[in-house]
């Protein structure tokens, strides 16, 4: 009995240590057979997912960022979208996830209905995706878009002695190693272009500079539609050096005119197109207002833009957003800090730490040294910005960029996503411009996040038919930019012909000729004080001043 004793006592112990040993095993692999079943997989989805949920709720507590908009916003933005001078798209009130146009009933508008069939299907992701905090900072920061695009870059010196940075996309390391061609019409012409030149996509960044995979996602769509894509990169930033002691205003719109004549002059037969990314519309509304009709871009387009400069500057942003920006600024006027000092207080400006304070501190005389306030920014410049202003509001004066929204002869397609992080709320969007004025058209979202609006898929969405693309990801807000481009080529082609059997179009342009012999209203124009003098255009280009650049197909909506 001893014997027996002694011989299991060791078996029953070795068997009970390799079960503990092999438990883990047989628990992963129970596990691994169990999610074999369709019903076990929902179920650890849908774990998972709550799981995941009530994690980002605590980061986003700790992070103090807002989960979502107040449901108060969307039923004033309902309301507002119901009164007259509005297309809704969704066509109910019901449907509230599809995208809402809000502008003014015009042929132009009724077109873009017509052809611009990915206006109506976003097809948002789903969380975590489509979460507004992850949109925003995986298109601005930590995009997944490979580092392909080749780009060579012009230095533009300007008349103040200032140099602008203008980066030509010369293609995609990806192309050159497949041998992949664009993709052409039947025709042989280029996508979004009236002749078989390629039509040049201008890019607008930023205000603080860089490109950021959202922008790099829009340039590799627009290489693979056919189009020349420059970047314009304010002086100052992205290794652009800074010549003068001046930084470029919120909304001053001066160096953007002067890079649009410089590329004209080197493709002066080619359609030129601009479309700004985020707080970068400042410069570009601003250049709209102040050219008005005298401008060489056919179209613009505004993904998340800043329309209220001054509201912006003064909305509390989330914390985590703020000390990004705040960093970004900081660093570019660190780089130059001993020369500034002659004009500017650098201690206070790296101190600040709201964004208001930042600009007034650089702009305003109220808050920089007493030497500058007495004395011009750059003797070369003695226009009204060659003086700091003298005030905060003043200063947005001359900067806000919708201040000359009444001079804007070219449409213009602003898309906003009511969860934008960055942005004031949306129920402070100026509606009754998108209504009364007919080159503003606005695409309002629920998803969408700043610069973000990812869809699901690899799909993207053309003329109403999917396809797979050769890029890395798709972006709903470039789909419907770069098919928004295409439309108004089209119209305006269609127009340049005088096609007046073509419906609508037809009609108006009957109607806009009646209407020619009335009297049209005055234009309300800017005081002397807040208006700038403009660059004077090359020698090249005065037959073009000689004849007027303000045509009547340029008036087609009014």
């Amino acid at each position: 009995m001893l014997n027996y004793d002694l011989w299991y006592l060791p078996m029953a112990s070795f068997v009970w240590d390799c079960l503990f040993c092999l438990l883990p095993s047989l628990l992963l692999l129970m596990l691994w057979l169990s999610l074999r079943w369709p019903t076990a997989q929902c179920w650890a989805k849908l774990a998972v997912r709550a799981a995941g949920w009530r994690l980002w709720v605590f980061i986003c507590l700790v992070l103090v960022l807002p989960l979502e908009r107040k449901n108060q916003e969307r039923t004033e933005l309902t309301k507002e979208a119901g009164s007259p001078g509005t297309d809704v798209l969704s066509g109910s009130e019901e449907t509230s996830e599809e995208p809402k146009l809000i502008c003014k009933p015009t042929a132009l508008a009724k077109y873009l209905l017509q052809k611009c069939g990915s206006l109506a299907r976003p097809r948002p992701a789903a969380w975590p995706r489509g979460d507004p905090h992850l949109q925003t900072l995986s298109n601005l920061l930590f995009g997944q878009v490979k580092d392909t695009l080749q780009f060579t870059r012009d230095h533009l010196l300007l008349k103040d002695g200032g140099i602008v940075a203008l980066d030509w996309a010369v293609g995609t390391r990806v192309v050159e190693a497949v041998g992949w061609k664009k993709e052409q019409l039947s025709d042989g012409k280029a996508l979004g272009c009236f002749t078989s030149t390629p039509p040049i996509l201008l890019l607008i960044p930023q205000s603080w500079g860089g490109m950021t995979p959202h922008l790099k996602l829009l340039c590799h769509q627009a290489l693979h539609q056919g189009f020349y894509v420059v970047v314009f990169h304010p002086r100052g930033t992205v290794g652009c050096q800074l010549t003068t002691t001046r930084l470029t205003e919120f909304g001053d719109p001066a160096d953007l005119e002067q890079a649009v004549h410089y590329i004209h002059s080197r493709h002066p037969s080619s359609l030129l197109v601009a479309v700004s990314e985020g707080s970068g519309s400042g410069i570009l509304l601003s250049y709209l207002g102040e050219c008005g009709s005298s401008t060489y871009l056919t179209a613009a387009a505004a993904i998340s833009p800043v329309l209220l400069g001054q509201r912006w500057f003064e909305t509390a942003m989330p914390p985590i957003y703020r000390w990004g920006v705040l960093f970004r600024r900081k660093e570019q006027l660190s780089r130059y800090a001993s020369s500034f000092r002659a004009v500017l207080d650098v201690d206070r400006a790296l101190n600040c730490s709201s964004l208001r304070d930042f600009e007034e501190t650089l702009f305003c005389s109220s808050t920089q040294l007493p030497q500058r306030a007495s004395r011009p920014l750059n003797s070369g410049l003695m226009d009204e910005r060659g003086y700091p202003a003298q005030d905060w509001d003043r200063y947005w004066d001359r900067n806000e960029p919708l201040r000359d929204a009444d001079e804007v002869a070219v449409p213009v397609l602003c898309i906003c996503s009511r969860d934008d992080p960055l942005l004031p709320p949306a129920s402070s969007l100026p509606l009754p411009l998108f209504q009364s004025n007919p080159y503003f058209l606005l695409v309002l979202t629920d998803k969408g996040g700043h610069c973000g609006f990812t869809v699901e898929g690899q799909e993207e969405m053309e003329g109403g038919t999917t396809r797979n693309e050769e890029v890395e990801e798709s972006n709903w807000s470039h789909v419907v930019v770069l098919e928004y481009f295409r439309a108004v080529a089209d119209f305006l082609k269609g127009e340049e012909r005088g096609v007046e059997s073509c419906g609508l179009l037809g009609e108006f342009i009957q109607m806009e000729q009646s209407n020619k012999s009335n009297t049209a209203p005055p234009r309300r124009r800017r005081t002397t004080m807040m208006r700038r003098q403009r660059p004077q255009a090359p020698e090249q280009n005065s037959e073009d001043t000689k004849e007027g650049k303000f045509k009547w197909k340029r008036s087609y909506t009014r």
